[in-house]
């Protein structure tokens, strides 16, 4: 498919989560991929304004990142901002968390949960992670959660943490790869993109494009295979990614 498609396909599946309080994706199975999350917030949940979690993510990120107070912290593809606001609790006052997310609803949903959770130091910017809207070198910390592999240009994606991220700065990110050899049929299915599934690169490619951007120190903190798509031909599975910008 190509990127057009993707990407009204992605908007058009985000903004009906929204309108239609679903809750979960990134599922095991692209048939109920709105309706199981796959993340246990635990004890979080109830830290968070409520509505702020739609169980979209697959993976902690926030959890890996060893957030300090003071921080600046970008999280791509923020949803609703579940992950922006338990960064905010880490860096404190003195820090600042942005989200960003494409999905006009998303961002809308999100600054709705700020003000009513009383944040002051987040804020969630409309836009597209391949064409960040911030400086360069301008964060200390990148965070995502199952959201890279909802975009076609990953290079971009990770030639963009690149840029805005300060020397020295670190990346958290949980997001779905695979391993061993995917249907096309899912590949060019814009439901199964939107689902977190037909996006989703080959793990070692993952690596190795992140390593090409210029990263170092790259390795993967945390994995989970799915079974229900477990086959002698492929695998689908959620990892959480770290590295650092040199």
């Amino acid at each position: 498919m190509d990127e057009a498609t993707i990407k009204s396909a992605v908007t058009q599946h985000y903004a009906r989560v929204v309108q239609e309080s679903s809750a979960g994706c990134c599922a095991p199975s692209a048939s109920d991929c709105c309706g199981t999350s796959l993340v246990d917030y635990g004890d979080l949940d109830a830290q968070l304004p409520v509505g702020a979690n739609l169980g979209l993510g697959c993976g902690l990120p926030v959890m890996n990142a060893d957030l300090h107070a003071g921080e600046v912290v970008l999280d791509l593809g923020s949803g609703a901002g579940v992950d922006v606001f338990l960064a905010a609790q880490s860096v404190g006052p003195t820090g600042r968390v942005i989200g960003v997310d494409m999905t006009p609803d998303m961002v809308q949903k999100a600054r709705a949960n700020a003000a009513r959770g009383g944040y002051e130091n987040v804020e969630f910017r409309l836009g597209e992670i391949e064409h960040l809207p911030l400086e360069k070198e301008s964060v200390d910390v990148i965070l995502s959660n199952c959201v890279i592999n909802l975009v076609s240009d990953k290079r971009r994606v990770f030639a963009e943490m690149f840029r805005v991220l300060k020397p020295g700065g670190r990346f958290s990110v949980s997001d779905m790869v695979t391993t061993g050899e995917v249907p096309a049929a899912l590949r060019q299915d814009p439901e199964a993109w939107s689902c977190c599934l037909g996006g989703a690169l080959d793990q070692e490619v993952y690596l190795d494009l992140l390593g090409k951007a210029g990263f170092v120190e790259v390795k993967i903190s945390n994995s989970m295979e799915y079974n229900a798509y477990r086959t002698e031909a492929y695998r689908i599975l959620s990892v959480t990614v770290e590295g650092r910008k040199p």
